[in-house]
């Protein structure tokens, strides 16, 4: 009997493996950094406040698509800012250029001002280029 049991779990565990399947398709997108044409700042921050930023940011495909920012702290109150996109490789697209607003909120911790640094793309050399704003804080 214990055998028959055995037997039975080995040939439903074999059935329900062979019949899964892998899926094979290719994936349709690749992530890129979309170009940061200007950002809209406040003349100052004010100590512990939160602001929505807007970002203009420039899409050269119909099938280019904001995802979201990359943020990081490149210093206690410098932050490097890259906008990223997703493109879809498996559709036809049009390649006009098109400027989108999207919005990070951004909440002041430091009394020191701000530096904020938003990629905007390589030059000749293939050196980054950034789009700099600075902001002071009230206190």
């Amino acid at each position: 009997m214990k055998k028959a049991i055995l037997i039975l779990c080995s040939i439903s565990v074999l059935l329900s493996i062979s019949s899964c399947s892998l899926d094979t398709a290719q994936e349709n997108f690749q992530f890129t950094v979309l170009p940061v044409v200007s950002a809209d700042f406040p003349e100052a921050f004010e100590h512990n406040g939160v602001y929505e930023i807007e970002v203009v940011l420039s899409r050269n495909s119909g099938c280019v698509f904001f995802e979201n920012f990359d943020v990081s702290a490149s210093a206690l109150t410098t932050r490097e800012i890259s906008a990223i996109g997703t493109v879809f490789t498996d559709r036809p697209c049009t390649q006009a250029v098109e400027e989108i607003t999207a919005t990070f909120s951004f909440r002041v911790d430091y009394t020191e001002p701000y530096l904020f640094r938003f990629y905007t793309g390589m030059d000749e050399s293939d050196n980054a280029i950034y789009l700099e704003y600075e902001v002071p804080v009230n206190q």
